[in-house]
């Protein structure tokens, strides 16, 4: 399959983020999912990585399955928090050997055993990662960027300065989520004052439940910003409503991001497939509207 970074330079892409199922019943409703959106011909899609690979296996069973079985490029997602050299060396030889070519390389959280005691790590810096993937051969790495800063950053400036670093090395970023255009264009003006041109996705996800979508904002360190908390909180008891609103304003910031040059579009689909391809079908993107729809 291809590298996401050739797939850039050819073009924009349209990219879809999913996580690995729990159950039997979940991994059918993924399928579905990929199904649905299989129609709007996605660039390439990625699935998540447990925080200190606790969905280590499931993650990468998934991949190699959409690599494999589905005909979709796929990226898997890889943290290097609580894993030893040995198990990160070793998962990307099975990558590699199923012919997985594309991680996202994160720094990731650590869990805790029931001990309190973190598991044992022999990096802490998603750049320690990053070059342990290069050092592999013949990977396209990605890395996150955080529009509005990574929680623990002291300032954006020193923010994205260690982005751009990490771009230097890696090949492109994916943004964590946001809801207006202007933090988006903030961080490419910033990465450009450092000499940094490589290609940041934009990470899009739409409020079909905005209790919940606050609940990943805070976690993630993004704003949700008070004047569409407004707009929801106006219509917060008609759950049609409040999906109707995400989406539309979901469309809006996706076309501002394509007519000020984004390279592409990435959705966190949360495993479903509805409001991805209500925004796709409003930009005018693929066949939106797959059998079942």
């Amino acid at each position: 399959m291809a590298h996401i970074s050739d797939l850039l330079a050819a073009g924009r892409t349209c990219s879809f983020e999913f996580f690995p199922p729990k159950t039997d019943d979940a991994a059918r409703a993924l399928e579905e999912t990929i199904a649905e959106l299989a129609p709007l011909d996605p660039s390439f899609v990625s699935v998540t990585y447990g925080a200190g690979g606790s969905t280590r296996e499931r993650t990468r069973d998934v991949v190699i399955n959409i690599e494999r079985n589905l005909g979709i490029t796929a990226m898997a997602h890889l943290t290097c928090v609580g894993h030893t050299r040995a198990q990160l060396d070793s998962l990307l030889d099975e990558y590699k050997a199923a012919g997985v070519s594309n991680i996202l390389a994160l720094a990731g959280d650590p869990i805790l055993d029931e001990d309190g005691v973190v598991a044992p790590s022999e990096f802490e810096f998603a750049m320690e990662l990053v070059e342990l993937i290069k050092g592999k051969g013949d990977f396209s790495i990605g890395v996150a960027a955080h529009p509005e800063g990574h929680p623990r950053s002291e300032d954006l400036y020193s923010d994205r300065r260690r982005l751009a670093d990490k771009l230097n090395v890696a090949d492109f970023a994916i943004t964590q989520f946001f809801f207006e255009a202007e933090p988006y264009l903030r961080l490419v003006e910033g990465l450009s004052a450092f000499g940094c041109e490589k290609p940041v996705l934009p990470g899009i996800m739409p409020v079909t439940n905005a209790a919940q979508v606050v609940r990943f904002a805070q976690l993630a360190g993004a704003e949700f910003p008070p004047h569409l908390a407004t707009r929801f909180d106006a219509i917060a008891d008609d759950g049609d409503a409040v999906r109707a609103l995400g989406v539309e304003l979901a469309s809006e910031l996706c076309q501002r991001l394509l007519d000020e040059g984004a390279p592409g579009l990435h959705f966190y689909t949360l495993n479903r497939s509805t409001a991805t391809r209500e925004i796709a079908a409003n930009l005018g993107l693929g066949d939106a509207s797959p059998a079942g729809a």
